[in-house]
């Protein structure tokens, strides 16, 4: 039977992990570890400053009191598995929440694929999008993207990981029904705008606070390769393969000439 093993950034009891355990389980045998709290935006993290404890939850699901999910995926390979049993794919989802452009180098749920890559194992990270702070995923569930990574994950135990090592898949899944969904969209990484949107509040004793807001869905137009960001506005699932090289190497004769 396959192994699989599966996190996300939202905390253990996130609607989301649960839509995403329920499709994976007829493909294989299931394993979950989970941060105990909210994790999202938390890049690539390991937490190096404080020890980390595995909480059994129930047979095969774990909450990670209070580490990352890069934590959680770095722990499990050394403590749920072994060398000899190792996951065949981790799967990290489902995102309450888009993970396009360069809001993957924010992404705790793309660092987490990120950490499975690093150690030999393939992976997927999926995010359902949504439109106006959650609203779609109130009216359309999580079908279309449970729909979307078993498919995903069948056609890779049936024949092979599409990638080679130390890259892994970005899905992201459009806020409709599924059956407005016209299918997979391979895309390249878009071009976020971003705002700097941070609401200032002041506590009882009158020190002031900030809380960094969700900037609006907006991104550059682009030439060249479908972005993410078209496909989900398309009504596709994107499917954006990434790597872990961020060496720009089309500016390295550039450099040495400045040099």
């Amino acid at each position: 039977m396959k192994q699989i093993l599966i996190t996300n950034d939202d905390g253990f009891e996130s609607k989301g992990l649960l839509a995403l355990v329920e499709a994976l389980k007829p493909l294989g045998h299931v394993t979950i570890v989970a941060p105990t709290l909210e994790k999202s935006a938390c890049g690539h993290s390991l937490t190096l400053t404080k020890p980390l404890h595995f909480v059994h939850l129930e047979e095969n699901f774990y909450k990670l009191d209070d580490g990352t999910p890069s934590d959680c995926i770095f722990l499990s390979l050394n403590k749920l598995f072994s060398k000899e049993k190792r996951p065949d794919i981790v799967i990290s989802g489902i995102n309450i929440g888009s993970n396009m452009g360069e809001d993957i180098t924010y992404s705790g749920t793309a660092s987490a694929a990120m950490e499975a890559v690093l150690q030999g194992i393939p992976a997927i990270a999926i995010s359902q999008v949504y439109a106006e702070h959650g609203k779609s995923i109130d009216e359309y569930g999580y079908a279309l993207a449970q729909q979307s990574i078993a498919t995903l994950v069948k056609k890779i135990f049936e024949g092979e990981f599409p990638l080679p090592p130390r890259k892994f898949l970005n899905v992201n899944v459009p806020p409709i029904p599924a059956s407005e969904c016209k299918g997979f969209k391979v895309t390249r990484a878009g071009n976020r705008l971003y705002g700097h949107h941070a609401e200032v509040h002041y506590n009882p004793r009158g020190k002031e606070y900030y809380w960094i807001g969700l900037p609006a869905l907006g991104w550059m137009e682009t030439k060249g390769h479908i972005t993410d960001f078209e496909a989900i506005n398309d009504h596709y699932v994107s499917i954006t393969p990434v790597h872990l090289d961020m060496t720009s190497y089309d500016d390295i004769n550039t450099l040495e000439e400045w040099l």
